[in-house]
């Protein structure tokens, strides 16, 4: 599956109204949903400086630009550190089980079932895992 193929599973994903648009409020409660930490202000805030027709909404290439958009390098490096606190088990994936405690240390309780379906949203391959590419789309 090549890069846009990705973002575009991400994006029907996170267009919970199926129009083709990501509003400030399907940005802000889909990364939620899924462990993300975005809140509303700053969704507005991405999708105002994001949103190239001026409609308030992001469309399918905005939304490829606010993914794409700042220091890749830097954004890498972040990752990287992210991951590795979420993978614990050094199999260079983040497991269900590996996910449920990194999240427990964050003070949320989410049981493995859970685990397994926010994995599933971003396992690009299938395998029941997220290896670092998968992550980075996840987390972009």
């Amino acid at each position: 599956m090549n890069k846009t193929d990705q973002y575009q599973r991400v994006f029907n994903d996170f267009d919970e109204n199926r129009d083709g648009k990501l509003s400030p409020q399907e940005l802000h409660q889909y990364l939620g949903a899924i462990g993300g930490d975005l809140s509303i202000a700053e969704a507005e805030v991405a999708v105002k400086y994001t949103d190239s027709d001026g409609d308030g909404l992001l469309d399918f290439e905005d939304f490829v630009r606010f993914v794409d958009g700042g220091e890749e390098e830097e954004k890498v490096k972040d990752l990287k550190v992210a991951f590795k606190m979420y993978e614990m088990e050094e199999s260079g994936c983040i497991t269900p089980k590996s996910l449920k405690k990194m999240l427990s240390k964050l003070g949320q309780s989410c049981s493995l079932d859970e685990c397994k379906i926010m994995i599933a949203q971003f396992d690009l391959d299938g395998d029941g895992v997220l290896n670092f590419d998968e992550f980075k789309v996840m987390m972009l």
